[in-house]
């Protein structure tokens, strides 16, 4: 287990979000990025989620928005700060897995299920 400042954590995110290929930018404009150090009871009801989950989208993959979705709130990505920091050891393994998660999250976003993010390595 780690232990980092809120700060060094949100840090790695934006690090993270700002490693994202720039042809994908324009397509994570209405997305906000929520950092959280835990998930509520709340919410881990609502998506059937486990408690150590690391991040969550929440929203309409980009392939499945349409006119209907036009003047909703911004899809977002929550990362979970405290199960994070309870898998890694040191610094560069929290901001790796950190990365992972970001564009584990961000492949929802694109419509990407759980079996493509693995295949591609952000599991």
């Amino acid at each position: 287990m780690i232990t980092v400042s809120d700060a060094e954590f949100d840090r790695a995110v934006e690090e993270a979000l700002a490693a994202v290929p720039g042809e994908f930018r324009p397509y994570l404009d209405n997305i906000v990025i929520e950092v959280r150090a835990r998930p509520s009871a709340d919410l881990l009801d609502e998506y059937d989620v486990p408690d150590d989950i690391l991040g969550l989208y929440v929203g309409v993959p980009l392939e499945d928005q349409s006119v209907q979705h036009s003047g909703q709130l911004p899809d977002r990505i929550l990362v979970f700060r405290a199960a994070l920091c309870e898998m890694c050891a040191t610094w560069d393994e929290l901001v790796e897995e950190i990365r992972i998660t970001v564009l584990h999250e961000i492949g929802h976003h694109f419509g990407l299920d759980e079996d493509r993010l693995e295949r591609l390595g952000y599991d």
